[in-house]
């Protein structure tokens, strides 16, 4: 999960009295455990080994980079024997069990990167298999099996399910399916928020407007995962559709119109974050990105996605694996170049953070963009600068990444 997240999770379990999962405490703390080989990043994988493992073998496969077969088989050897995942675990050799603590996000994010990857296919369908099993009666999935619905947990888990071939419409518990979740938590016409998700109902039944749950549930409602290509641009009238009753295509739809809403003038989203007021959220920009331009195409995404090639490479730079993919994603998802992206070279960084991939693609891009990067720097290049931090400070962790409430 992201750890963007955290703060919309830890309001939603406060007030609906869910259990707090394991993501919520701090990420940034040092390794209290050894790194293994395989794992990408060098902060502490207790909260996010396997979704930042799987965004990153996903953001690769993307661009075309073939990863190394150890970091393959760190993923597929995290699996507990039902077929789901927990964020890590450090004792393969030992079955899961009752306290192991598997959950959604993690197990669909393994699911969308072992499909892409190919070769996986017991794996991915044990998986999903499992996914089915912990379907919520309202169609959608919390965070842990269990848990309340919310839409981050539905819309990955969509994604997943489309990654794999399946209809997510045709997913259904007590007759109701992941979009009839996704609805639920979409604020109608009328509403001085109309077309926001909420992250879960609150006292009740009250739907507060959340920027990440709508990035990730216009994705959803599309029916698409993490990974996307530009839509065609909207041609609808700049109106909220449906009234309270809309389709998931009029939901996805009113969702990038209050996401562009928040993103006009600034071209970020805020952070949630307790004690950030005002300070971008970088991850949540990013995905927003993604489901603009997954909707509406790629010109609607250019605003916020020239923000970010002019201001992610720090946070990048600082948070790992799980953020370069993001930055990956939302290049990918607008056409625009992975390899200089603000003049950074993403997947370069990306492959730099583990073991090193099989193949690459052409690498005379990302000597360009490197060049410019050490320009930008008087000629030290910011990826050398972080390298020599990692190495005089190592064990020194970062954040979650996401998809949680990164994610």
């Amino acid at each position: 999960m992201h750890v963007r997240r955290t703060a919309a999770v830890l309001a939603a379990v406060t007030v609906i009295g869910t259990v707090t999962p394991a993501f919520a405490a701090d990420p940034s703390a040092s390794p209290s455990v050894a790194l293994p080989a395989g794992l990408y990043g060098t902060s502490d994988p207790t909260y996010d080994g396997v979704w930042r493992q799987s965004l990153a073998l996903l953001a690769q496969d993307t661009v075309g980079v073939k990863p190394a077969d150890e970091a393959v088989d760190w993923l597929t050897g995290q699996q507990c024997a039902d077929g789901s995942f927990a964020p890590y675990r450090a004792d393969v050799s030992k079955d899961c069990g009752a306290k192991t603590p598997v959950d959604t996000n993690n197990t669909a994010a393994a699911v969308q990167a072992l499909a892409a990857l190919g070769g996986h296919d017991s794996a991915a369908g044990k998986a999903v298999a499992w996914l089915k099993s912990v379907q919520n009666e309202d169609g959608g999935w919390g965070y842990v099996p269990g848990g309340a619905s919310d839409a981050n947990s539905t819309s990955v888990v969509i994604g997943a399910l489309a990654a794999v071939g399946e209809k997510p419409g045709e997913v259904r518990k007590d007759g109701r399916s992941p979009y009839d979740a996704l609805l639920e938590l979409s604020l109608p016409c009328g509403d001085e928020d109309a077309g926001a998700l909420a992250f879960q109902p609150g006292k009740k039944g009250a739907l507060a407007a959340n920027a990440d749950a709508t990035a990730a549930g216009v994705l959803g409602l599309l029916g698409k995962g993490l990974v996307t290509t530009p839509g065609k641009a909207a041609e609808d009238a700049p109106k909220c559709l449906g009234g309270k009753s809309p389709t998931p295509a009029d939901a996805a739809l009113n969702g990038t119109a209050y996401l562009g809403r928040a993103l006009s003038g600034t071209g970020y989203l805020k952070s949630v974050m307790p004690g950030a007021k005002d300070q971008p959220d970088y991850g949540n920009t990013a995905d927003a990105v993604v489901a603009l331009a997954a909707r509406s195409g790629a010109d609607a995404a250019r605003e916020p996605l020239r923000w970010l090639e002019r201001n992610s490479a720090k946070w990048a730079g600082q948070s790992g694996p799980a953020a370069y993919a993001q930055l990956i994603f939302a290049a990918h998802a607008t056409g625009t170049d992975p390899r200089d992206f603000g003049g950074a070279d993403l997947i370069r960084q990306l492959n730099a953070t583990g073991p090193a991939p099989r193949s690459a693609p052409d690498a005379s891009a990302s000597a360009k963009a490197a060049e410019r990067e050490e320009d930008d720097n008087g000629g030290v290049s910011w990826w050398w600068i972080v390298g020599v931090g990692l190495v005089a400070g190592i064990g020194v962790g970062f954040l979650i990444s996401g998809r949680n409430k990164g994610k």
